[in-house]
């Protein structure tokens, strides 16, 4: 954790939430919706305007038994900005994104709340081109950062559907649905299709809205001048979490030692 790399290194760096190709195919299907609008979805950044990260995370909470993790964070956030500003967020295509439930298809891979958070500051900022903005990439890497060490769930929902009067907390130490979930279900003893974890998931991703939120307002405001947390490509040589030895311990594999510039 104590690996830090500057936003310019960064820009010039390989990308860690590759999302270039899914949001240019919805912008385009977006900017085709209606041509009678003054407005393209091919221009970042998309017009924001500030949210109340408590009414976007009680929104993600209620919407997670609709569309589960990543869907209901994409939602809890395009939702209200379609109300408010309208286009390029009234035309799109939220429910498809319920496939980020249960870490991708059930998979257990990257939390879906995360992937739909990535998601949104992607569309919002923009893609990280050359020519584009890293703030979006910056966000979703250090809000894994976070998701991993965060005591989870944080947010409290006004009438929850379950754990009515405590809840467990877990500290993820990463940010894999299957291992997040999976402590969880071990600390507190219910299964997987218990109303307590499916109460405790709606949780997560509503904290997830919520940090995402705070972390959108300040970028509009233009307070937002972070470092990436973790790079692992520089740190360890290889795509990774910053936990490979919880799991692999000594099976790790080691990467190729980089070639030496001729």
């Amino acid at each position: 954790m104590d690996e830090k790399i500057s936003r310019k290194n960064f820009l010039t760096r390989a990308s860690i939430v590759g999302l270039g190709a899914l949001v240019g195919g919805f912008a385009t299907q977006i900017a085709n919706a209606d041509k009678t609008q003054n407005w393209s979805a091919n221009k970042w950044p998309w017009p924001y305007v500030e949210l109340d990260p408590e009414t976007t995370a009680q929104i993600a909470y209620e919407e997670w038994y609709r569309l589960w993790c990543g869907g209901t964070v994409i939602y809890s956030v395009f939702h209200q900005l379609a109300q408010k500003v309208g286009e390029p967020y009234k035309s799109f295509p939220i429910d498809p994104f319920a496939i980020f439930e249960g870490g991708l298809a059930g998979w257990g891979t990257l939390c879906g709340s995360v992937n739909g958070a990535a998601v949104v500051a992607s569309c919002i900022i923009g893609p990280m081109t050359q020519e584009g903005c890293e703030d979006g990439h910056i966000i979703a890497s250090n809000m894994l950062d976070w998701y991993s060490h965060a005591n989870m769930p944080i947010f409290v929902p006004k009438n929850p559907k379950a754990n009515k009067k405590t809840i467990v907390h877990t500290v993820s130490e990463s940010p894999l649905c299957h291992i997040s979930v999976g402590k969880w279900m071990h600390a507190s003893g219910y299964p997987i299709n218990s109303p307590e974890r499916k109460d405790r998931c709606a949780r997560v991703a509503a904290s997830v809205a919520y940090k995402l939120v705070e972390e959108l307002n300040k970028w509009h405001k233009g307070k937002y001048d972070e470092n990436i947390a973790w790079f692992a490509p520089k740190k360890v040589g290889i795509t990774a979490q910053f936990n490979c030895a919880e799991c692999h311990g000594a099976k790790i594999p080691k990467p190729p030692t980089p070639l030496k510039k001729l």
